[in-house]
């Protein structure tokens, strides 16, 4: 069988020789950039040449391992599309937790002063600020393609007047909002440790290493943004971090040592506790 003989059927069932059948359906679909609905209805639509091509290019590279999400450009995210490519990290459905206990704590009804340590895609800074179009959301990262990356997405999902709504800033964490402070901070920071072998499996082979690592025991990241906290989070504010299964109790002793409050972790839909929360004193 030529490649321009296929049909979408015999296309599929080709690709089911090296992955998985619901990655081919994927690839499928964005190869011809058609709907997974049309790939059912018709079944015996012809591949054109450029179409299998295109296809099968795409198999052979998920199944040397390449990401879904690089492949086709896209990853969903608390019901939203967001672009991503090989300079961010692809969001993940536990980093969802992060943007639940974020609008938890930010009023519908009144304005807040958010800021995300680095931001990567934009996720979760784009997500706060369609969930709660009062606040003003300011999003940092190190890396300028990554900030191209939250710019793209921050105008395909906030809109053409999203700027007013959403700063992005290049630095390390707090250098660029120095004397600012904010009601809300939120960090999926680097956090695996350096040598854990999940960095050789899967996705992560293909994601920034820079923003899936600081080295050392993975606490550095986590460790600076705590430390910055009680300069930058206005009375009764909070501070959220992701962090990784097994360091939950070194980063709540880190939030106790900045004089934090209201310390608690909270678990990932596999149970496993997934983000750290803080609040600093009224008073203070």
């Amino acid at each position: 069988m030529t490649q321009q003989q296929m049909n979408i059927r015999e296309a599929l069932l080709e690709a089911r020789t090296s992955i998985d059948p619901v990655d081919a359906r994927i690839l499928i679909s964005h190869a011809l950039q058609t709907s997974k609905e049309y790939l059912a209805a018709h079944p015996d639509h012809p591949l054109t040449a450029d179409e299998a091509d295109r296809f099968l290019a795409l198999v052979g590279r998920r199944a040397a391992g390449e990401p879904i999400a690089y492949l086709i450009g896209m990853r969903e995210f608390y019901g939203r599309p967001f672009e991503v490519t090989p300079s961010v990290l692809i969001p993940r459905p536990e980093t969802e937790l992060l943007v639940e206990l974020a609008l938890e704590r930010i009023a519908v009804d009144r304005p807040a002063d958010i800021l995300d340590l680095g931001t990567g895609s934009g996720a979760i800074a784009i997500t706060l600020a369609c969930e709660r179009p009062g606040a003003r959301v300011s999003a940092i990262d190190a890396s300028k393609a990554a900030l191209d990356v939250a710019s793209s997405n921050a105008c395909r999902l906030i809109g053409t007047q999203w700027a007013s709504r959403l700063t992005l800033l290049q630095g390390d964490w707090y250098m660029p909002v120095a004397r600012r402070r904010f009601h809300l901070i939120v960090a999926n920071p680097p956090y695996i440790a350096d040598g854990d072998p999940h960095l050789a499996e899967g996705d992560l082979r293909f994601e920034p290493v820079d923003a899936l690592t600081p080295g050392g025991d993975g606490l550095d990241a986590l460790s600076a943004i705590a430390a910055g906290a009680s300069s930058h989070i206005l009375p009764g504010g909070w501070l959220i971090c992701e962090h990784g299964y097994d360091q939950a109790e070194r980063v709540r002793a880190l939030f106790v040592a900045e004089g934090l409050t209201q310390i608690a972790s909270a678990p990932d839909l596999a149970g496993i506790p997934r983000a750290t929360v803080g609040k600093r004193p009224c008073g203070d």
